[in-house]
């Protein structure tokens, strides 16, 4: 990929949260830092606030961007609030009700009364047209030529925005998805196009069919909003090329994820996760778990040998999204997270939150219910005087009158004591969702490390890490925008993928060969596209494999170079393996069945050149103050650091605070803190230090 030029050394990440959105900026190594609230109903507007706002801030000119990276969450809420485009659906006949049909399980097993979720394309939007394949692509019935012309007529009554088409069999043979689309077309339909056979060419026809429908549903709203960012950054007269991230921790042309917004479900959380894993690896933790709490959400993922697992069985809200993601469990558990009495009296804290406006109580923007961010304000691990570097107009006493009024006058308990149950609560949920993400993955997190990062993460990660003897808690140097700095250290990825279900060892390897090579030849032409050469290009092939008669595949390395019938042999060994690990058993006699071919192809990016300037003095120049600061529902003198004026190698032991620019950290009693060259905080907890 070509370097940057002398004119243009600037790299800007810019990750959209649910409270603020965060600019980074890289420029020779130096990074800047900058927070301005998100606009939710408009998302660009907060972008371009915050490019402004850096801009000014660090005197830098917009001619001088080379890099333009953004994590954005408008695909997220457009599927979470089911606000997505008026769409329609068109499919071979008898697969109308796939999207309600769903699947057999149940979201509770012992709730009879359970909801599935709001089809995304309602019923009388969804059209059949006859025609048939078989399982391997061959035509049983033609396609029905008039019937295309009926639907037409139909659609065209719908004043639909977009069009998903999704016939059976279609990822063996898209012969007829591409006749419809095309007549449909011709028939003058004026809408967006989704076929799952580009979107989704795998087996399992609701996840297929879903997946076409949210990716038809999701692209009006995705291209207005990313041409509306794109006429705001050509006015501004950026020239850079503006990179989405994708739900799999790779970027991609915006153009492209304007194609096929379905990918960026993830996109903010995946950032994240791609920047902790980066920073893990420069202090030598190839295994952790990351922890990313903003405020509205916190996102626990996992990395082992320095990879995020990737999955294709994620759920987005209740909608199970079945293209490669990173594997994130997200829970309703962020700074602005509301407290709340139960019908029973019982104190619970979110899903709900108090968002970006009005805020937590303490911001000063008129908000009126208790939040975790509060409850930190109330146990004196925040300095009032520190939000947003005193850019807030924090209401402490406001604070305290209203959680007395709505939680501890009803519970029968002091302020404190209501702040430090809001805090165990959120705690005990966010336990939960790393025991997901390791234990329920057959992980012992006492041999990971956490890397802790979002505005609120690093005030809950030290108690968290203690609790679940975690011995070691990262903490970044820029902890608060980390996902923003993650689209800075994120390389170039995009998915191809076909199903091709057949026992694996009757397969042909010449067959598994050209269709490998196939996407290489795509792949290789879109990284072409983005300046990508030589070396910078990297394809790994992976098949998705069962045992006969299984419902669920593993995913298993092939090797590249040309395939041979060994090569078969070898990925069964790896299957057999895999098997064992993932589930403890394995059965090598068991005929074994291909489901799913995959290559992902890289456009290797180099990492920025990041560095800290470290500040004369000593630790002790570094304290600002001593305050009282509950723990565990007890006082305690805590000395109160400023992250920025703490030099490289400098130790502590807690209880402290630490205070920086745009996140704050609690350090327990008994844990011990190191700062390492690039400015990180490596907490060793109490389990580790023992």
């Amino acid at each position: 990929m070509d370097n940057d030029t002398d004119e243009k050394t600037l790299r800007i990440g810019i990750d959209i949260g649910g409270t603020f959105t965060d600019i980074v900026t890289v420029s020779n190594g130096t990074i800047r830092v900058t927070k301005t609230p998100s606009t939710p109903h408009a998302p660009e507007n907060g972008v371009m606030d915050g490019l402004q706002k850096a801009r000014t801030q660090e005197d830098f000119s917009f001619d001088s961007v080379s890099f333009l990276g953004h994590g954005t969450t408008v695909a997220t809420n457009a599927i979470l609030e089911e606000t997505w485009a008026d769409t329609a659906l068109v499919t071979t006949i008898g697969f109308r009700d796939v999207l309600e049909i769903g699947r057999q399980a149940r979201p509770d097993i012992y709730d009879f009364q359970a909801e599935k979720p709001t089809p995304i394309i309602e019923r009388d939007r969804r059209f059949e047209i006859t025609e048939r394949l078989d399982e391997r692509g061959n035509v049983l019935q033609d396609l029905d030529e008039e019937g295309i012309e009926k639907v037409a007529q139909q659609i065209d009554a719908e004043d639909v925005e977009s069009v998903a088409i999704c016939l059976l069999y279609s990822f063996e043979n898209d012969t007829h998805e591409r006749q419809v689309c095309n007549r449909l077309k011709e028939a003058g339909i004026d809408a967006s196009w989704s076929l799952s056979s580009t979107v989704l060419p795998e087996i399992r026809e609701y996840e297929r069919t879903l997946v076409t429908a949210m990716n038809a549903a999701l692209k009006p709203v995705m291209d207005r909003y990313i041409g509306n960012l794109g006429v705001e950054i050509d006015d501004a007269d950026i020239t850079a090329d503006l990179k989405i991230m994708q739900s799999n921790g790779g970027i991609i042309a915006a153009a492209v994820a304007r194609e096929q917004p379905v990918n960026t479900l993830l996109s903010g959380p995946a950032a994240g996760v791609q920047g902790a894993a980066a920073i893990a690896k420069q202090r030598g933790f190839a295994d952790v778990i990351t922890m990313d709490m903003g405020g509205t959400s916190c996102d626990v993922s996992l990395v082992k040998d320095g990879n995020p697992l990737v999955t294709t069985d994620v759920e987005v809200g209740d909608y199970p999204v079945s293209i490669p993601m990173i594997d994130i469990h997200t829970i309703g558990a962020g700074g602005g997270s509301i407290a709340w009495l139960d019908a029973g009296g019982a104190l619970r804290v979110g899903p709900r939150s108090a968002g970006a406006d009005p805020g937590p109580i303490c911001y000063g923007r008129g908000g009126t219910k208790p939040t975790i961010t509060d409850a930190q304000l109330l146990l004196g691990r925040l300095n009032p005087d520190q939000f947003l570097s005193g850019e807030l107009d924090v209401q402490t006493e406001d604070v305290r009158k209203i959680v007395k009024q709505k939680l501890a006058e009803p519970l029968e308990q002091s302020i404190e004591e209501v702040a430090q149950g809001i805090i165990d609560v959120a705690n005990a949920n966010m336990q939960r969702a790393l025991r997901v993400v390791s234990v329920e993955r057959g992980h012992d997190p006492r041999e990971f490390g956490l890397v802790a990062f979002g505005g609120a993460g690093p005030l809950h990660a030290c108690e968290i890490a203690r609790d679940l003897d975690i011995p070691r808690v990262i903490i970044p140097h820029t902890a608060g925008v980390l996902s923003a700095l993650g689209l800075l250290m994120s390389d170039v990825l995009y998915d191809y993928s076909t199903s091709r279900v057949r026992r694996f060892s009757e397969l042909d390897p010449a067959v598994l060969q050209e269709t490998f090579e196939a996407f290489e030849e795509q792949g290789q032409n879109r990284l072409a596209k983005e300046n990508f050469v030589g070396e910078e290009m990297h394809f790994e092939r992976t098949v998705d494999l069962r045992y006969l008669g299984q419902s669920f595949e593993l995913s298993v390395p092939v090797d590249t170079g040309t395939l041979s019938s060994e090569s078969i042999k070898t990925v069964t060994k790896r299957f057999h393996e895999r098997h064992r690990q993932r589930y403890g058993h394995a059965y090598t006699k068991e005929p074994i069945e291909l489901v799913t071919i995959r290559l992902q192809a890289r456009g290797q990016v180099p990492p920025p050149e990041l560095g800290v300037e470290s500040p004369e003095g000593t630790v002790e120049d570094a304290v600002t103050e001593t305050r009282d600061v509950i723990y565990d529902g007890e006082s305690h003198e805590a000395w109160i650091y400023n992250r920025s004026q703490l030099p490289t190698g400098s130790e502590f032991d807690g209880p402290a605070v630490v205070q920086g620019p745009e996140s704050t950290a609690v350090i327990l009693p008994s844990q011990h803190v190191q700062v390492d060259e690039l400015g990180n905080l490596l907490v060793e907890t109490q389990s580790g230090g023992e």
